[in-house]
């Protein structure tokens, strides 16, 4: 909920904002924790002047706690509002379509993401199957997916009758080989293929890194938050994890629930090549200068999965948060970025 809906609410003196308290919790039950009965008007008035001031919406508010820093320490978070004008300044929306194709990042991006992979609208059985073949595991996606939604994982060392049909009639165009993780990061959970969100922002024709997290799967085969997965921080110096993870709901984790692996302090193999890898794939995209790159790393080293235009703060928990200072555009601002 934003601003301007809270701005027009009722203020019942008797009631406390109970009901208001209770229609927030049905959209947003993550923030139930944060709710109180009780809430005062100067609360809610604050909440109001936020995002006129701030562009902060209610959710916002109550993951940064807005309510316990200065005017001059809000200043300096990138909320949900101003996030979206750099976005807008970054990345024209007409240039979108170069990373939410699947298929056109896959062409755009191909000798940098990687990976083996076939658009099964521009191929006939015998070439699927001369690709199954090839991969004895793959994964088939839908075009237009998200959160892993579509997303099916099939072994191909046997033969299944009607399978290409199956897809297409499914939608699921396109296969790809099954990427296998490094062991490493397997240790932490192996269900998953678990991606490190690496964000840059271009400045002409030099890439900054400023962001860096991974999200871990958590009882699933997909590591996305909306799937029940977590994220953590990832020290950009050191490529180590640094804080415990944290889920949807906002739960933190010191150890992983389905393996005990303590998260803190684990080393990601080849993150230093990663960051290179976006680095590198970001130069070739002169159209968009700020992406969110999701890259696996498996024992060769990082393959890019897929690339976000519109990277935006949606984490649930403030304490996975990190400040980094870059610039683009001859824009100098301190960011506060929260995984996706």
């Amino acid at each position: 909920l934003n601003a301007l809906p809270a701005a027009v609410m009722i203020y019942d003196a008797e009631e406390r904002l109970q009901a208001w308290n209770h229609n927030v919790a049905l959209f947003y039950p993550v923030i139930t924790p944060w709710l109180k009965v009780g809430t005062t008007l100067a609360s809610l008035a604050d909440i109001v002047a936020c995002g006129f001031r701030y562009q902060a919406g209610y959710m916002d508010y109550l993951v940064f706690e807005f309510d316990r820093l200065t005017a001059a320490q809000r200043a300096t978070y990138i909320t949900r509002g101003k996030n979206n004008a750099y976005v807008r300044l970054l990345n024209p929306r007409e240039n979108w379509h170069i990373l939410e194709d699947k298929v056109e990042f896959l062409k755009r991006f191909e000798g940098i993401h990687g990976r083996e992979w076939i658009d099964l609208r521009e191929t006939d059985e015998a070439g699927f199957e001369s690709f199954c073949e090839k991969h004895p595991q793959i994964v088939v996606k839908p075009l237009d997916g998200t959160c892993g939604r579509g997303i099916e994982f099939i072994e191909t060392q046997t033969r299944i009758v009607g399978l290409f049909d199956m897809l297409r009639e499914g939608r699921q165009y396109l296969a790809e080989e099954f990427i296998v993780q490094h062991p490493d990061i397997s240790h932490v959970y192996p269900l998953s293929v678990n991606t490190l969100r690496l964000v840059t922002i271009k400045n002409h024709d030099t890439v900054h890194l400023v962001f860096s997290s991974m999200r871990i799967g958590n009882g699933k085969r997909v590591d996305n938050l909306n799937s029940g997965g977590m994220a953590v921080i990832v020290d950009m110096q050191t490529g180590k994890i640094s804080t415990p993870g944290a889920d949807k709901d906002g739960k933190a984790y010191d150890r992983h629930p389905m393996t005990d692996v303590p998260l803190v302090g684990v080393q990601i193999p080849f993150y230093q090549e990663s960051v290179a890898l976006v680095k590198r794939a970001a130069l070739t995209v002169p159209e968009l200068g700020y992406i969110g790159w999701d890259v696996a790393v498996t024992e060769k080293g990082p393959v890019i999965i897929e690339a976000n235009c519109f990277t935006h703060p949606t984490s649930t928990n403030p304490n996975i948060s990190i400040r980094i200072l870059c610039c683009s555009k001859n824009i100098s601002v301190k960011f506060y970025f929260f995984c996706c």
